[in-house]
């Protein structure tokens, strides 16, 4: 509003000088609609482009029952359907093009450091109290990529439990750290890609039961060793940095997920 005020002051002062050409006023360019990303084009099924990716890497939480959406940047049938989701989901139309409300409710799920909004980089980083996402065996830049592609797939969790509070009590650990706390030795905390989580409304089994169609490919819960106080969730079948042939891999027995 300040910025139209200025210019009809500066053409009314143009008009007012005695001979004087009108000025032309040039608008300034529109600003970024977000800090973290900005989409440029509208995307849907046939486009390919990093900016496919940074879509994949949204809707990765709105994947088919006991599946994945696959970030390779290519605009297929499999992103189609989670955009669909996602649109239907947050009451768009769910035609799987995303355009610009797509696009305008991601950015209200993303804060300008690329955490989304109900999770924080500081969450899915309490290794022990290292911090930095370093220790582990990837580079610190590219668990810190995981990590964010893991808050997505909570966030959509989150939304799937009526937007009921989801909370990460272990997100990231360095190597030392899940030595001492006695993890797996491929543990997919030491990658970013996984998430102990408990919620403020949602029993565990229904935290269980819902990620199932959230993209993640390792569920444990309660009925297995150690998991009666907390939900576990990975990203294992994605995961190509851990030398293992990760399949699916879901138990909770006490909620009948298997």
């Amino acid at each position: 509003m300040r910025l139209n005020t200025l210019k009809r002051a500066a053409v009314a002062f143009a008009l007012a000088l005695p001979g004087a050409a009108i000025a032309t006023v040039v608008a300034a360019p529109a600003a970024h609609a977000d800090g973290c990303y900005t989409w440029q084009r509208t995307l849907y099924q046939g486009r390919s482009g990093s900016d496919v990716r940074q879509l994949q890497i949204r809707v990765a939480g709105w994947a088919a029952y006991r599946s994945v959406v696959h970030v390779d940047g290519v605009y297929g049938p499999e992103t189609t359907a989670a955009v669909k989701r996602f649109q239907a989901a947050y009451g768009l139309r769910a035609d799987g093009v995303a355009g610009p409300q797509t696009f305008n409710k991601l950015y209200q799920l993303q804060d300008n450091d690329c955490s989304t909004a109900h999770f924080s980089y500081r969450e899915l980083d309490g290794g022990c109290g290292q911090g930095g996402f370093s220790g582990g065996p990837l580079s610190a830049t590219s668990t810190k990529a995981n990590a964010t592609r893991t808050m997505w797939k909570l966030e959509a969790l989150r939304h799937k439990l009526g937007d009921r509070p989801l909370y990460v009590r272990s997100g990231f650990r360095s190597t030392s750290c899940n030595r001492q706390v006695g993890g797996a030795s491929k543990s997919q905390h030491l990658y970013g890609t996984a998430a102990d989580v408990v919620s403020g409304g949602a029993t565990l089994c229904q935290v269980a039961r819902a990620a199932r169609s959230d993209g993640f490919s390792g569920i444990y819960g309660p009925g297995y060793p150690g998991h009666s106080n907390h939900v576990h969730v990975d990203s294992r079948r994605e995961n190509t940095s851990d030398g293992l042939a990760n399949t699916t891999s879901w138990s909770a027995p006490n909620c009948g997920v298997r």
